[in-house]
């Protein structure tokens, strides 16, 4: 055991963790680097640049065992980062030396601190001609309260400074600690699925040994199993007769059913069981939520199956069934944030072949009825009915933005008009400054973090946690095609903004919605009261073509029975709106 040590890598998004770790992984020749990021195998995060999933491997360095876990920056994924922690001892604290020290790398540095982890700060991108090391330097002392002799300076690219990180992570990481004679303890932090061998859990040995054949339990959901395969991760799986405490693997015993592995839970021996559960980390709290709906309601079980197969590599995506006027049966699905939405709608059409519709996101709000009642709604259309609400109140989130001095002005109006409040501003040092403010979540939902990027040029950076719940004046807006309201378009916005969202939806939906036979009338309303209404015209046919001349009653008396042809059309036509027009409500800007 003294020779494992289990550390992972935190830092803000695109300050080079994944190209640090492939340099680890070179220097110790567990791989031979060909092209790009090899930790990031996903198709996804290699179009976009970003990680997107934890990925653990095994390396091995003058006879030390190291197990190394690359986490994703962004803060819609903050939550693989806590699973991670929880199988680490300690973290390698990445900071750009061109950026300095960002808003996610403070949120993920005090997860670290939480779980008392041993942290080493190491400046990336010292090779890069705007790096600042000494200034950043400084952020990191004043951050950590360290020595500036235990910080360390590397490169990515050039692979300079490797040597010291991973000389640096034996010396300074304890090992894990645990009894190897008590029962076993096994935390899973992640799981995938195979096609062909079931579901694969990835596990951490807290107590205890686990040999290949042995009879397991899952502690939470008491199902059990033969250990078919036990192994560690290397580029791909290597099988072992037996892991022992302390040490990262995985399982495989034949799961087939995603529902029985859950991510937190706690693998033990059937014949010598351990007392309790590992402590697991915090549930996840999904904060946007949004309708997926197969196109094809034939689907729907296909959806169901390719969910629960997504939520097994990535557990912080929740779903409920629930149905929908307009778009038939579907799931109501939790998400961390919008980037999290459109990855998960990304990959169940490329891993699962899924065509969805996705309805406007929105978050959940806590209504209280005249009777004193009051229940969560997630869903505009599950509003009880206007008269009937004394009060809405919506979560207020706490959102810490850094950026530099030059962008305060801006980046303060685009709050305000979010309806937030500053709460302080302080500067961290040099030209950066950090403000604090509470938002309601609703406004952040859909463009506030592009428009940050845009305002700010890209320097600033953002982070939330939810703060509480509080009264608003907040409407709730029904789009009617021909008095039909579509309840996957409603949306719950605050009153000062209802009538200007309802009058652009309106434009919006009538350039996207194709001419029918008969006029469609696109309305907004607030309750029974139509706000903005937009109308599409028919298409029409020249009746009136084969009239030469003569009286004007022939051509009356043509135009009249085009008249109830129409009439009768519009009684039974129904109007169909394309995904296009719901993705377009979303991005209204």
């Amino acid at each position: 055991m003294n020779h494992i040590r289990n550390f992972c890598i935190i830092a803000h998004i695109d300050h080079g963790k994944s190209t640090l770790a492939d340099r680890l992984l070179e220097h110790t020749k567990t791989i031979q680097i060909t092209e790009g990021q090899m930790l990031d195998d996903m198709d996804l995060e290699k179009e976009r640049g970003i990680t997107i999933k934890s990925h653990a491997i095994q390396m091995e360095y003058e006879n030390y065992i190291l197990n190394l876990i690359d986490t994703p920056g962004h803060v819609d994924f903050s939550y693989e980062v806590s699973r991670s922690i929880a199988a680490c001892e300690g973290a390698l604290l990445v900071v750009d030396a061109t950026q300095g020290v960002q808003a996610q790398t403070i949120s993920n540095l005090y997860m670290a601190i939480e779980h008392d982890l041993e942290i080493i700060p190491v400046i990336n991108k010292i090779d890069m001609p705007s790096a600042m090391p000494d200034e950043v330097e400084d952020e990191i002392v004043e951050l950590l309260g360290c020595k500036r002799e235990e910080i360390l300076r590397a490169s990515g690219k050039t692979g300079e400074g490797v040597e010291e990180i991973l000389r640096a992570v034996v010396e300074r990481v304890p090992p894990p600690t645990g009894d190897p004679e008590a029962p076993l303890q096994a935390l899973i932090f992640d799981s995938v699925f195979n096609s062909f061998r079931g579901i694969i859990a990835y596990f951490k040995i807290e107590n205890g040994v686990i040999r290949k054949g042995d009879k397991v339990k899952f502690f939470n959901t008491g199902m059990e199993y033969d250990a078919d395969e036990v192994g560690v991760l290397k580029m791909e799986m290597k099988p072992r007769q037996e892991l022992r405490t302390g040490e990262v693997g995985y399982i495989i015993s034949g799961i087939k059913d995603a529902k029985e592995v859950q991510v937190g839970d706690t693998i033990t021996h059937v014949s010598k069981p351990c007392a309790k559960a590992i402590e697991g980390f915090q549930e996840v709290k999904p904060m946007v939520f949004a309708g997926v709906y197969p196109i094809d309601p034939t689907d729907y079980e296909n959806l169901r199956a390719s969910l629960e197969k997504l939520q097994l590599n990535d557990a912080s995506l929740t779903f409920q069934p629930e149905s929908s006027v307009a778009l038939g049966f579907g799931f109501r699905c939790g998400f961390l944030g919008l980037l999290h939405m459109e990855i998960v709608q990304e990959r169940l059409d490329r891993e699962f072949n899924m065509d969805v519709i996705t309805t406007v996101p929105n978050v959940s709000y806590m209504v209280y009825t005249k009777q004193g009642e009051s229940k969560e709604v997630h869903n505009p259309s599950g509003l009880p009915e206007q008269v009937m609400i004394d009060h809405i109140e919506e979560p207020y989130i706490r959102a810490s933005i850094i950026t530099t001095a030059d962008f305060i002005g801006p980046i303060m109006k685009l709050c305000l008009d979010k309806r937030g409040e500053l709460i302080k501003q302080e500067f961290v040092s040099g030209n950066r400054v950090e403000l604090h403010f509470y938002l309601p979540l609703g406004e952040i939902v859909i463009d506030f973090y592009d428009k940050l990027k845009s305002i700010s040029k890209g320097y600033a950076s953002f982070d939330y946690h939810i703060d509480s719940f509080r009264p608003s004046k907040l409407a709730k807006l029904d789009i009617l095609l021909n008095g039909e309201p579509v309840d996957a378009l409603s949306t719950l916005t605050h009153q000062d903004n209802a009538v200007v969202l309802g009058r652009r939806m309106c434009e919006k939906l009538k350039e996207l919605i194709p001419r029918q036979q008969f006029d469609i009338a696109i309305q907004a309303a607030i309750g029974a009261k139509i706000v903005a209404r937009e109308t599409i015209k028919q298409v029409r046919k020249d009746v009136t073509a084969k009239c030469y001349g003569g009286d004007v009653t022939r051509k009356r008396k043509l135009l009249e029975k085009q008249k109830r042809g129409k009439k009768r059309m519009k009684q039974i036509g129904n109007v169909e709106v394309p995904q296009k027009a719901f993705l377009a409500v979303l991005k209204l800007d």
